[in-house]
């Protein structure tokens, strides 16, 4: 079973370093020491730890300037007193970037770049190149490869495969960075700390250890001096997108902004406090949820460049075989998954905006672990709420208003000319519709959609970035276990429960868009939402209930509760016609009415009120439902004026029916039987 520990990717080469640098180890041997089952023991002691020589400085240049929050300003004053260490990184970055954008540029002379091959090659070689310049440029990057109105599609796909996985660094620097933010010598913390890493990122590695109590505990080191590459590299690369913006008239976006951005996103995951803090608000979160697990904090042993953090023997849910000798489904994992992102997305507005394949463990008492909680994101309950109501209008194939709601989530400014841009929604979803939600592919209609965006003057607001990010790499991992997946379809079912239930004047507003076409209730949609929301698995059937009562006698159902009272007059009014026919042929024909000496009843008519009918079926349809939940709210029924409304509609409207049967089928004989108008 392989342990993954706060989504630290195992890098091959930071594994190789420490299998070297072990000797004593066999290299599958050293492979299972990162397997967390206890097979293998420490490389190292603690007592090794002090006595190695550092041959590093742990000083860092920006810290010791006392930056410890992103400042752009701050940053490009203490870089002005400076240069040299600035001229020496810019040879190393701008150099290389140079050589890449003049070999680029002579292919678009010689229109090379028409050759798809090539210009995919090119593509790559571009990732490549941010590849190998450091942390920051892949930082940028990685955000970049969300940004589908700045980066084209082709470029767009070859930075989204960019990882940030580095080799380990020095582990008596290691020791030295956990001993220096502790304030303690390591064995006064931990009764066993390895020395060598099991896995390696760019901001930092792990390293497996024991503390006081017994307890196992992963440690995540963070890399000596990083700060000062990060911040030196954030500070070319802003000035780079300033320049772009200043001078490329094609770029619409604010690169400065985003970089800016992007800037106090990796200040805070620097910030190991911050993590902590993350991991303990999503624990908090999900407590009532069984089937989620979150990594306990060891605060006493965490600091702003040290994180201890809860051992997790797991495997990866793209691992099927080994999760399935769990005796675990991994369709099941996925689905926890699914709604656990959904939870957080559209309900708690804090989500893990990094679920990559380390970061997702299936355990063996059946939950689903979280890792690594340095990039989180939030959405505010207006953007969530127009989340829900963009998804309605996409259903109801509204494209008019879909285009509204681009602008009112921030995609698009307010005085953008909206004309152009419907059809083009009109043609990215409007085929991917004619399949059905449940079935859209979510990668290809969001890849269609990147096209859009790069073409009209589109604006993506961080937080959809990291959505889509979020979205689509839960999708890869779903795709991996069931090559059919849909994540639409997926969620679609937690949508609908959440439209339902949700008591937002915004949401019920929506919901009446949902079910009505025009002035025209619309019986299947309702059947749809219901059937969907009553397959997910979390389906609050009390509480349904009282929001299709409270939808029904609130002011947006005004048509709905007419349309029920004048079905319920015309069936009402059929069956007493027809019983009055039915005793008209038990009287003596002298003392029959002239209007029903010719009529003939009609055995086939019930009392059907198809409306309600209609409803208690789809009703019927959930699982769990009994007619005591609806026996049970008669008395809060009985309370409602709109009832007693509805009530004094249906008498005034028989009354009416049975005046016009009186005068025109009873005493003057219409020779018809058909309803009155």
């Amino acid at each position: 079973m392989r342990a993954a520990v706060f989504g630290e990717e195992a890098s091959g080469e930071a594994l190789q370093a420490a299998a070297a640098a072990r000797q004593t180890l066999p290299e599958d041997q050293a492979a299972d020491q990162q397997t967390g089952d206890g097979s293998a023991e420490p490389a190292e002691r603690h007592q090794e730890a002090n006595t190695a020589p550092v041959n590093r400085d742990l000083s860092d240049f920006i810290e010791a300037a006392g930056l410890l929050e992103y400042d752009p300003a701050a940053i490009s004053r203490i870089y002005a007193g400076h240069p040299q260490r600035l001229i020496r990184r810019l040879w190393q970055t701008l150099v290389p970037i140079g050589l890449y954008l003049l070999g680029v540029g002579i292919d678009w002379l010689t229109r090379r770049l028409s050759d798809p091959t090539h210009a995919r090659a090119r593509a790559k070689e571009a990732a490549d190149l941010v590849a190998s310049l450091g942390p920051a440029f892949i930082k940028a990057g990685q955000a970049l490869s969300t940004r589908p109105d700045i980066i084209p599609p082709l470029l767009l796909e070859e930075l989204a495969q960019l990882q940030d996985q580095l080799p380990g660094f020095d582990s008596a620097l290691a020791m030295a960075c956990i001993e220096e933010d502790l304030g303690a010598p390591i064995h006064t913390i931990y009764a066993d700390l390895e020395r060598e890493p099991i896995s390696a990122a760019s901001l930092g590695q792990v390293h497996r250890g024991v503390l006081l109590n017994g307890e196992k505990v992963a440690v995540k080191v963070q890399r000596p001096g990083l700060r000062e590459q990060i911040t030196l590299d954030l500070y070319i690369v802003r000035n780079i997108a300033a320049w772009l913006n200043r001078n490329i008239g094609l770029i619409r976006s604010d690169l400065v902004a985003l970089i800016d951005e992007l800037g106090k996103r990796v200040f805070e995951e620097m910030d190991y406090c911050n993590e902590a803090s993350n991991a303990e608000t999503f624990a908090a979160l999900h407590a009532h949820n069984p089937r989620i697990a979150v990594p306990r904090i060891h605060r006493h042993a965490t600091a702003r460049r040290v994180l201890t953090m809860e051992w997790i023997d797991g495997v990866k849910l793209t691992n099927l075989e080994a999760v399935r000798e769990l005796g675990i489904d991994p369709d099941d994992m996925v689905s926890v998954g699914v709604n656990c992102s959904l939870q957080q997305l559209l309900e708690h507005g804090f989500f893990h905006a990094d679920p990559h394949p380390g970061n997702l463990l299936a355990l063996a008492d059946g939950r689903l672990a979280y890792l690594d909680f340095g990039m989180m994101s939030t959405v505010s309950r207006e953007s969530r709420t127009g989340l829900i109501q963009a998804v309605v209008h996409l259903v109801n194939r509204n494209f008019n208003k879909l285009s509204g709601d681009f602008v009112s989530l921030g995609f698009l400014a307010e005085d953008v000319n909206l004309e152009p841009i419907v059809p083009a929604f009109e043609q990215v979803f409007g085929q991917a519709l004619e399949m059905g939600v449940s079935r859209m592919d979510f990668k290809a209609v969001t890849d269609d959609l990147s096209g859009v965006m790069y073409r009209f003057p589109f604006r993506v607001p961080p937080y959809y970035a990291l959505i889509i990010r979020s979205l689509v790499t839960l999708e890869g991992i779903a795709l991996s276990v069931d090559p059919n997946f849909k994540i639409l379809g997926a969620a679609y079912p937690y949508f609908a429960r959440r439209l339902m239930e949700d008591p937002d004047p915004q949401l019920r507003n929506s919901l009446r868009e949902m079910l009505f076409d025009g002035e025209i209730f619309r019986w299947q949609r309702l059947d749809n939402l219901i059937s969907s929301a009553a397959s997910g698995s979390q389906l609050d059937l009390d509480g349904l209930l009282d929001q299709v009562l409270d939808f029904l006698f609130s002011p947006n159902a005004g048509l709905l509760r007419q349309q029920l009272v004048d079905a319920a007059v015309n069936q009402m009014d059929a069956l007493g016609w027809q019983t009055a026919l039915a005793v008209s042929r038990r009287l003596p024909a002298p003392l029959l009415p002239p209007g029903l000496r010719s009529q003939q009843p009609d055995t086939s008519a019930v009392l059907s009120l198809e409306p309600m009918a209609r409803l208690v079926a789809i009703l019927r349809q959930l699982p769990g439902f009994e007619p005591q939940l609806l026996l049970k709210r008669i008395p809060r029924l009985l309370q409602e004026s709109e009832l007693r409304r509805m009530g004094a509609d249906l008498a005034k409207g028989l009354a009416e029916r049975s005046m016009v049967r009186l005068l025109r089928d009873v005493l003057v004989g219409a020779g018809s039987s058909q309803q009155p108008a």
